[in-house]
């Protein structure tokens, strides 16, 4: 698979969000870990805003920071259709300044997966908990690695996910083929996304190229301790049961006392 030249999805926004903005099953769990913290709130990697904007429509004092600045050119645009104020800053995960600390740090829907080394990851932990007050949290989303997802063969084209065109109706698809490195632990992706015309054909085909590094519960245990975080705590889903099974997702808390 040769991805070369293609873009990243992050630089086409409204693509993006056809077939992403309307995942909600983890705003729940955000607004609510957002109102335990009882202060401000920073998302890092926080994109078009899927979860920043849910969390300022709930009246949350909430800032975010993203490295690409079309998905920041879109957040902004709706956070002004919505009556919303949101503070956002063109920033690197790995290395930002902000000028106040928050009572929450949220890394959500994989972002913590594009820091490609574990000096990457270092960093974007250290950055993280330096902008967190004392007694406050920062919380990473993962999905967790399966047995299953390392056995898929490589090149298959899989259906992340089909939506409804909210202007025309029609269908809209996200695809992904992947190839996989098992010892480095990446992902690399090449992304369609496809858009049917009312004969079910497609219309329009746009191809993108993303690589992702995922982590597990132990490796993420360490790098939260050599990040310098007192403690850390771990949930397998928005529901906040146990990381119990390769199935779950990954919700990583590190603790700055």
């Amino acid at each position: 698979m040769t991805t070369d030249t293609l873009p990243s999805p992050y630089e086409a926004p409204e693509l993006y969000d056809l077939v992403l903005d309307g995942f909600r099953d983890d705003l729940p769990f955000w607004l609510e870990e957002a109102k335990a913290g009882d202060g401000p709130v920073l998302e890092v990697a926080c994109g078009t805003g899927r979860v920043l904007l849910h969390l300022l429509d709930h009246g949350i004092d909430g800032d975010g920071v993203d490295l690409a600045p079309r998905m920041l050119e879109r957040l902004r645009a709706k956070a002004v259709a919505r009556d919303r104020k949101a503070r956002v800053e063109l920033a690197d995960m790995r290395d930002f300044t902000m000028p106040r600390r928050y009572r929450r740090v949220f890394i959500a829907f994989n972002g913590f997966a594009h820091c490609d080394s574990v000096d990457d990851q270092l960093r974007c932990l250290r950055c993280c908990r330096e902008h967190l007050e004392p007694g406050g949290a920062l919380v990473v989303h993962m999905s967790y690695p399966s047995v299953a997802y390392w056995a898929e063969p490589d090149g298959g084209r899989v259906l992340e996910g089909e939506v409804r065109h909210p202007e025309t109706g029609l269908p809209v698809r996200m695809w992904d083929t992947r190839t996989k490195d098992r010892v480095g632990q990446h992902q690399d992706s090449l992304t369609e996304i496809e858009l049917l015309d009312a004969h079910g054909q497609v219309a329009e085909i746009h191809r993108f190229q993303t690589r992702q590094r995922w982590v597990y519960r132990f490796e993420m245990e360490l790098l939260l301790q050599l990040a310098g975080f007192a403690r850390t705590g771990f949930f397998g889903g928005w529901d906040r049961r146990p990381l119990a099974t390769d199935t779950d997702q990954m919700l990583a808390f590190g603790w700055k006392d």
